[in-house]
């Protein structure tokens, strides 16, 4: 509604000034102005669709006893025409038509009347138009920003989960060249190793024997590269996310509600460290408690490291002995991390381990 109600209902009202030609002003001619001027400004800034028959009636009731108010009739009538209360309107028109075109007859005030209403049609229903044809836009636009951003997310997470994709194939690749690598150029140095030796006790020849032992020098180096490059491959393609996901699918012990939020470059020592504490930790449940869920937590943050295990249940624990726990403060303490355990309304394990250790 807004710019173009207060638009129209005002250019009625200075439209149905014309009648001050034949009628005069007078008290009542005034109070007439100043009842619609009411009645639009009321529809305008108050709801009252319920209760719209009363000022409606009140002002028919005023009409009634004085005819000036009938003269403002094309700017209530604009009014009547939102409302689409046409029983309204044609009660006023017949009262319009009965003052000026029957019982005082005044062809000047009933064409201005009749104009006025004509206008007052073509207006409400050109801002009933615009404010449909807006609200259409509106809820176009709106829909049309709805369906980007679910796009965007869409489009985000499918990005996420090739970037996973990727990542997880990396890790296999990785694994599987540290796998051939162990398998097959690691055997035939293993082979070539033998073979020297062999002919180091076998031979016979001094002029041999300082290449022989060159040469059984550099394949040993070879080989601790190769061991090297080996278990460097077979680390960085440990996914910490599906390890404990392993750990979790053979724990039946009782439900494990597992939280992961973090992100791919974790150093190793990390990983087997959270590895080995989940571990650690989901054996002990089993054997020390009698909980009946348990809750898992890895989460990464800008400067630290973090894993929480805790459980509901209430068994007895000794914080003091035990080789798992003892452990499990030493690979934290080795990573210059901090380690707390309590035993409060059931078993928890709160670690954390720095960046740039």
């Amino acid at each position: 509604m807004g710019v173009n109600y207060l638009r129209d209902t005002g250019l009625l009202l200075l439209y149905c000034f014309l009648t001050l030609f034949q009628t005069g002003s007078d008290f009542f001619y005034i109070l007439a102005f100043l009842t619609a001027v009411i009645l639009c400004c009321a529809d305008y800034f108050l709801d009252f669709k319920k209760f719209f028959f009363l000022p409606v009636l009140l002002y028919f009731t005023l009409s009634l006893l004085s005819p000036f108010f009938l003269c403002f009739f094309p700017a209530v009538s604009y009014v009547l025409l939102r409302h689409r209360s046409y029983p309204s309107l044609a009660a006023g028109l017949g009262l319009f038509l009965y003052f000026f075109g029957t019982k005082d007859i005044n062809f000047y005030i009933l064409c201005i009347g009749l104009l006025g209403l004509l206008i007052a049609c073509v207006l409400q229903k050109s801002t009933s138009c615009y404010e449909r044809l807006e609200e259409l836009y509106r809820r176009t636009r709106d829909d049309s920003t709805e369906l980007n951003l679910l796009l965007t997310e869409r489009n985000h997470t499918l990005l996420e989960k090739q970037d996973y994709e990727i990542y997880t194939a990396t890790l296999k690749e990785r694994n599987r060249i540290a796998r051939e690598i162990h398998d097959n150029v690691g055997h035939l140095l293993s082979r070539s190793i033998l073979i020297t030796g062999a002919l180091q006790a076998v031979n016979k020849d001094d002029t041999l024997d300082e290449s022989l032992r060159t040469l059984d020098a550099s394949l040993n180096s070879a080989m601790d590269s190769i061991r090297s490059s080996v278990h460097d491959l077979h680390d960085e393609s440990i996914n910490l996310e599906e390890a404990v996901n392993g750990l979790i699918k053979d724990f039946i012990f009782c439900p494990i509600s597992f939280h992961y939020d973090m992100g791919r470059e974790i150093p190793k020592e990390v990983k087997y460290c959270f590895i080995s504490i989940t571990k650690e930790a989901l054996a002990n449940i089993m054997r020390h408690s009698n909980a009946d869920y348990v809750q898992l937590y890895m989460r990464e943050h800008p400067g630290l490291y973090q894993l929480c295990i805790e459980d509901n249940g209430n068994g007895t624990y000794s914080l003091d002995s035990g080789i798992g726990l003892i452990n499990m403060k030493e690979r934290v303490h080795t990573l210059k991390g901090n380690i707390q355990i309590l035993t409060e309304k059931g078993f928890k394990i709160f670690i954390t381990i720095p960046k740039g250790v």
